[in-house]
């Protein structure tokens, strides 16, 4: 049993308050930057805010004969200045977005490394690639220049009609009508470009989703010849973000359509207004020609402010849509996950590996199972352990009793969807139990961090996903300090050295789902595996793809380790499990029998099943 994938279109809404608040926190940590690129935004306002008095200062200059020298050189100095304040503001506020962008992408990544899995699975990839590269890239304005420019935008405007004001109070009137317009409109269509870009991100996420899943299975979509209908499946997807992304940009123009003729409507009726004005007398020609400067400079603020709202408005957006991600559970809200470049990490599973071994040498042997699995006391212990899903699914697994010895090798089997793989989610801490306990070396789960549990096992999954990088890396992703010796020894025990010999690189070859069979790649997950030196090795269906051959080395490799540690196996090809100390046998999240191969053929009814359904001789 897995979870339900959510879909994006259905991720519940954040309200505008907790959008604000994601945007303000990204800023936050650079709000010394802010207030600087505020001061020098300021300063080349107030440097176009005193252009059009140095106008009028040349106009009043020409009218009485005077030298234009001084107004000249004014106009000079700050058109200067203006222009190198500008260029290091610029700098500094692109600068500052690519920060935020940053700083966006590292907390979401963290966010996934650091949830629950099943959590984070509940979500397409391609969805999840699209939050961290694409919303990201909404926020680079939103919660940088975007803030600066309101402000500044407001200042400007203000500023202006301060000035103006000197100027003309009744022409004055005239412009504030016109602003007044224009932001009563602006509060109208602002909230709306918000809604159209969340929904036109949410399509864009869903195409991603369903792309990735298409190109993944895109043998299978050849072999039915279904490109069609795939290609009708995921135009839907991109018609969808168009058609959202289209209705944006109209209210987008309407803004800006609105923000021009308000403000051209207001030129011309200051044009007209004043022209009468001076020609009965009651101002000056160059108190007009200051007064339309301010007008026209007008539409610079403006048009910013109308930019940067719709700018804010797509930010938040994507501040919903992160906030999507920042409700995801997390295994640990003190956990400390980080990308680690070095070769610390297999230390610490060294060192986590080592407390374990200390804690169990203080551990009172005994086997409370019961079972055949050895004369070892238990390493790994559930104990009426019941687990499932979500809150409103049926108990994936219900009232699971067993232990896995010092060394050995359990198995697990049945039907599918018996809960095997549960059991294994659990002992890797994927899933909590709603209810039981689960004890590593006598110690509850609940007194251990996740990378202390894990630390004891090494996991080789059913689907044997392909781990981006190099063979070699592949390899010794869990244990980055393996020698190459140790490296030639498990190629050899798992005959993969003469294939990886062939390739023009060796361990060096970019692993990929071409180069190798999906047999090799099983093989490669395991000796990764087998490298790790785990206490606990945990096998799900470890030899689906692998040829007889092969199986028998594999199940040679299984008996060599369960001499030395622990070995837990899912397997549904019998002929893989039946030499192993103990079998467990699954029905509906139950463990129905337990015992080795002989011992179920004649206590289990549902294990003769499978053994008869396989066609395995029960004498073996």
């Amino acid at each position: 049993m897995t979870p339900v994938r959510a879909s994006s279109q259905s991720d519940s809404t954040a309200p505008t308050s907790e959008r604000l608040a994601i945007l303000w926190s990204f800023a936050r940590p650079y709000l010394h930057v802010l207030v600087f690129g505020l001061v020098l935004s300021l300063a080349v306002s107030a440097m176009g805010l005193a252009s059009p008095m140095v106008t009028k200062w040349v106009l009043d200059t020409l009218a009485v004969g005077g030298t234009l020298r001084d107004p000249v050189l004014v106009l000079v100095g700050l058109l200067v200045i203006g222009a190198t304040v500008g260029w290091f503001q610029w700098v500094m506020l692109g600068r500052l977005a690519e920060d935020i962008v940053y700083d966006a992408r590292k907390r979401m990544m963290l966010r996934y490394l650091g949830a629950r899995v099943f959590s984070l699975l509940a979500r397409g990839p391609g969805e999840l690639v699209t939050r961290v590269t694409s919303d990201t890239v909404l926020l680079n304005q939103a919660a940088s220049t975007s803030i600066i420019g309101l402000i500044n935008g407001v200042i400007m405007i203000i500023g202006s009609l301060v000035l103006m004001a000197r100027l003309d109070l009744v022409l004055l009137g005239t412009t504030l009508a016109a602003v007044v317009v224009i932001f009563a409109l602006f509060s109208l269509l602002m909230p709306r470009i918000s809604a159209v870009e969340e929904k036109a991100q949410a399509a864009l996420s869903d195409l991603g989703s369903e792309l990735e899943g298409t190109v993944r299975a895109i043998k299978t979509v050849k072999s039915s010849s279904a490109e069609p209908r795939r290609f009708d499946s995921l135009m839907h997807h991109v018609a969808e973000s168009r058609r959202f992304s289209m209705k944006s940009v109209r209210i987008q123009a309407t803004a800006w359509t609105v923000a021009g003729i308000g403000l051209d409507g207001a030129i011309i009726m200051v044009l007209a207004f004043g022209a009468y004005r001076v020609s009965v007398g009651e101002m000056t020609v160059s108190t007009l020609v200051a007064f339309l400067l301010y007008v026209w400079g007008l539409t610079g603020p403006m048009m910013e402010l109308t930019q940067n709202l719709t700018t804010l408005q797509s930010g938040m957006a994507a501040a919903g849509r992160i906030a999507q991600i920042e409700d995801m559970e997390v295994e640990d809200e003190a956990a400390d996950v980080r990308v680690r470049t070095d070769n610390k990490h297999g230390a610490d599973l060294r060192a986590a590996q080592a407390r374990l071994s200390a804690a169990s040498s203080e551990t009172p042997q005994h086997n409370s199972s019961g079972g055949k699995a050895g004369s070892f006391g238990p390493l790994l212990e559930f104990d009426s352990v019941t687990a499932r899903y979500s809150k409103d699914a049926e108990p994936a697994v219900a009232d699971v009793s067993f232990t896995v010895p010092e060394h050995g090798h359990i198995a697990l089997v049945g039907s599918s969807g018996a809960g095997k793989t549960t059991a294994l989610s659990l002992m890797m801490r994927f899933l909590e139990p709603e209810s039981g306990e689960i004890r590593l070396t006598g110690r509850p789960y609940s007194e251990l961090d996740h990378a202390e549990v894990r630390s004891a096992f090494a996991y080789v999954e059913q689907e044997t996903p392909v781990v981006p990088g190099t063979i070699r890396q592949n390899l010794t992703f869990s244990r980055p300090e393996a020698t190459q010796e140790q490296i030639d020894r498990v190629l050899e025990q798992l005959h993969l050295a003469d294939k990886i010999a062939e390739l023009s690189e060796g361990l060096d070859t970019k692993l990929t789902d071409t180069n190798v069979s999906g047999g090799q790649r099983q093989r490669i997950s395991l000796a990764r595996a087998l490298l790790a030196a785990p206490r606990i090795l945990l096998l799900d269906e470890a030899t689906a793809q692998v040829d007889g051959v092969t199986e028998a080395a594999v199940q040679q490799a299984i008996a060599e380790v369960s001499q030395t540690s622990a070995v837990v196996t899912i397997a549904h090809r019998l002929s893989t499990v039946i030499d192993a100390d103990e079998i467990l046998v699954m029905d509906s999240g139950r463990v129905i029998g337990r015992g080795t191969h002989h011992e179920l053929l004649e206590s289990t009814e549902l294990y003769r099943d499978l053994v008869a359904a396989l066609r395995i001789d029960a004498r073996v």
